[in-house]
């Protein structure tokens, strides 16, 4: 890549969270933008989806995003049924708007199914509302552990991509294998297919300073009024939501205000999920091919990533 102008271009910014992935497209925008051409950034955050989920998934607020467009931020309410083959959809229109402006599209997030579903060919199976519905049953009335032994039997190499605990994708899984299809969406294909050219800037950090850095940021999450945001979403159907109740932080959360959990037990489980799935992150990122790989931090040097 070089400075030149060579067109309206898809961009993507991936890593775990915490290593500065909407700082560096903040950044990369503002860059794209001197050389003469616009860029949008299109969210890949499954949590960042929801409407009043801001602290506890560190979503930019609107003063923070240096004028540059947003899109795919705050469309769900906290009772609605995040789809990755629904957001597939949406963010390729997205994209595509985007390109059609003449502008740059900037993918940015580290829901790694999401951001997979927009890079590369990734067709989902339909969905089966009875049958999903007769799971959900069972999953209440069994357990996700039971309904994950159902999964590792029929589907062993599926269900070791799958975490045990995320009964949402556990009957998914079960749904797909129910209406007889290859299973989809546990783990990124092993030669991906591109949906078009695009440019993938990878962050990284050091495990021991990731790690640090996570903690603080979940300790600062309670500092800053968690609880108080997640009482409001109480009053919003957050605990009849499906997804958003489940999300790292706010269950927590949720304990918390029940008195299930005391603040520290809430915190450090948040930390410990927080870290468990930054590891899923780095080894779901790590299958991409052709990343331009960076260390994360204010220090990244655009210059020398998109070339001189």
């Amino acid at each position: 890549m070089t400075e030149s102008d060579t067109g309206p271009r898809l961009y993507a910014v991936v890593g775990a969270t915490g290593t500065g992935k909407s700082e560096l497209a903040l950044r990369l925008a503002d860059r794209l933008g001197r050389r003469g051409r616009p860029a949008e950034i299109v969210n890949a955050d499954a949590m960042q989806l929801y409407r009043g989920m801001d602290i506890g998934t560190a979503k930019l607020a609107v003063a923070e995003r240096r004028g540059i467009p947003h899109h795919l931020l705050d469309v769900l309410e906290v009772t609605d049924d995040a789809a990755v083959a629904s957001y597939q959809g949406a963010a390729r229109t997205a994209v595509t708007d985007i390109l059609a402006r003449s502008a740059h599209a900037i993918l940015v997030g580290g829901s790694g199914l999401y951001v997979s579903s927009v890079l590369f060919d990734f067709r989902f199976p339909p969905r089966d509302e009875a049958l999903r519905a007769q799971l959900e049953a069972e999953l209440k009335r069994d357990g996700s552990a039971a309904l994950f032994a159902r999964l590792r039997e029929a589907d062993p190499v599926t269900a070791e991509r799958i975490d045990p605990r995320n009964a949402r994708r556990v009957v998914r899984a079960l749904e797909v294998l129910a209406q007889g299809r290859q299973n989809h969406g546990a783990a990124l294909p092993d030669e991906p297919v591109p949906w078009r050219a695009s440019t993938v800037l990878g962050l990284t950090s050091p495990r021991e300073e990731l790690v640090a850095r996570l903690d603080a940021r979940v300790e600062r999450m309670w500092r800053e009024g968690l609880l108080a945001e997640v009482e409001e979403l109480k009053g919003r159907g957050l605990e009849q939501g499906v997804t958003a109740r489940r999300a790292i932080g706010y269950a927590q959360a949720l304990a918390q205000l029940s008195g299930a959990m005391t603040q520290a037990d809430a915190i450090a489980e948040t930390q410990a999920l927080t870290r468990r799935y930054a590891r899923r992150q780095v080894s779901w990122f790590g299958r991409y091919p052709d990343v331009v790989w960076t260390a994360g931090g204010e220090d990244v040097d655009l210059q020398r990533i998109l070339g001189a």
